[in-house]
């Protein structure tokens, strides 16, 4: 077999491939042979199908079936040969294939980079710390406190912390629109739900009352409201006021502690709150390893990978949205310059693995499933059907690689703790 490759630009390769005859010839015959024991013809007994027959009325079939699995073969022996390594699938162009000659293709595919992987060595990082404080878990509970807040109607103006329910219908220059009406529609006020001006038009309402509230929709909004002004016609159907429940037995009950009462609660609460913590943190010395790999090692991406990357990222966002035409998927390029973050990031993180020569720790995977399986009533089953399941069992294996990545970078690295709260980190009450 006769290779040659030529460099048609930074990555892409066009690459010559000459095949001789006698090994088509020789795959044609051995696939002939085969199939006259087990073809079935009219006239002859089964098995004894002479091979010349066979060729007669299978032969032109046989040879583009064959002449296809050789291009298939031979591609991946002249890269192998020419220590290639393509980025996706090529192109084929046939050069000759006749019944006497040699087999000649042309393929034009791009190749992965090169890298010659930088930065690692004293890496500057940025590392968090803070605790969870006693003023903290304060405030957590009295998040958890809201979450389970119940409403009593009230003979007052409406204020922030209320539940107001209306009817209201929206115009623009007198005209209804889509999404513009409701009917009994519950509002809380201050909890940023609908648009700023229409929850502070509320404030300072009764029940029974009617009023007209006027708005500018934000330039991000749907095209056909986007930057309009709006008037709503507005009934006030009633105002409640919120009740918190009070902390006690009971209230640590309906989140799971049956004994103990609150301090066991306020313990739960901590260790939640110190896992969080714990991932916040993580995540931002990845984002930070991670932007340090990028900007030491710029590279450039083989168009295929990108353009594959971008067709993922539509359809995954067409999904979320729940499109169901092919005119709703979101342009291309909203997508861009995530897509090529993304496969520059995969390229330096299958460097790293290369470089440091890791090997998944199947310890950390089976401790990943663990702790999503105790969010299940029964964690051991839960974790045989994670463990049980090709597709997760490579998603959690790649997730921990990833996480060894970083943790090999982080080893090299220069780091600076940085004092932090847990409210900053986490966005608490923000």
């Amino acid at each position: 077999m006769q290779v040659s490759v030529e460099a048609i630009g930074t990555l892409e390769r066009r690459m010559e491939v000459q095949v001789p005859a006698e090994r088509i010839e020789k795959a044609v015959d051995e696939r002939l042979q085969k199939l006259s024991r087990t073809v079935r013809l009219k006239g002859f007994r089964p098995g004894k199908v002479p091979v010349k027959v066979v060729r007669q009325q299978f032969g032109e079939q046989i040879r583009q079936e064959v002449l296809g699995d050789v291009v298939q073969k031979t591609f991946a022996e002249a890269i192998v040969q020419q220590k290639l390594v393509p980025a996706g699938g090529p192109k084929i162009e046939p050069l000759s294939a006749d019944q006497s000659g040699d087999l000649k293709y042309r393929a034009i595919f791009e190749i992965v980079p090169e890298i010659e992987l930088k930065g690692v060595e004293g890496m500057e990082i940025s590392r968090p710390t803070a605790e969870v404080t006693e003023a903290d878990i304060d405030a957590m509970i009295e998040t958890l406190r809201q979450q389970r807040a119940t409403y009593a109607e009230v003979d007052r103006e409406a204020r922030d912390t209320d539940r107001v329910t209306v009817d209201f219908a929206g115009t623009i220059d007198g005209v209804a629109f889509d999404g513009g009406s409701g009917t009994d529609a519950p509002i809380v006020l201050g909890e940023g739900r609908m648009l700023a001006d229409f929850e502070e038009g509320l404030k300072g309402v009764r029940a029974g009352e009617q009023k007209t509230i006027e708005l500018t929709f934000p330039e991000n909004y749907p095209a056909s409201t986007a930057g309009k002004r709006a008037q709503f016609a507005v009934t006030v159907k009633s105002v409640e006021e919120r009740v918190l429940p009070e902390l006690d037995e009971e209230f640590c009950k309906s989140f799971g502690i049956e004994e103990g009462g609150v301090p066991r609660l306020r313990e739960e609460v901590k260790d939640n709150m110190e896992r969080e913590l714990a991932e916040a943190i993580r995540g931002r010395l990845k984002k930070q390893v991670m932007d340090g790999l990028l900007a030491a090692n710029p590279i450039d991406l083989p168009k295929t990978l990108v353009d594959t990357q971008v067709r993922e990222m539509q359809i995954d966002a067409a999904r979320r949205m729940g499109a169901r035409e092919a005119s709703q998927i979101p342009p291309a390029e909203n997508f861009e310059e995530a897509a090529r973050r993304r496969v520059a990031l995969t390229l330096l993180v299958q460097e790293v693995i290369r470089v440091a020569e890791l090997k998944v720790d199947q310890t950390r995977v089976y401790e990943r499933f663990e702790e999503l399986a105790m969010q299940f009533p029964d964690p051991e089953k839960a974790v045989q059907t994670y463990r049980t399941n090709p597709q997760l069992q490579r998603q959690m294996e790649a997730a921990v690689l990833e996480d060894q990545v970083v943790d090999w970078v982080l080893e090299r690295a220069r780091i600076t703790d940085t004092p932090s709260s847990f409210k900053e980190l986490m966005s608490f009450g923000a």
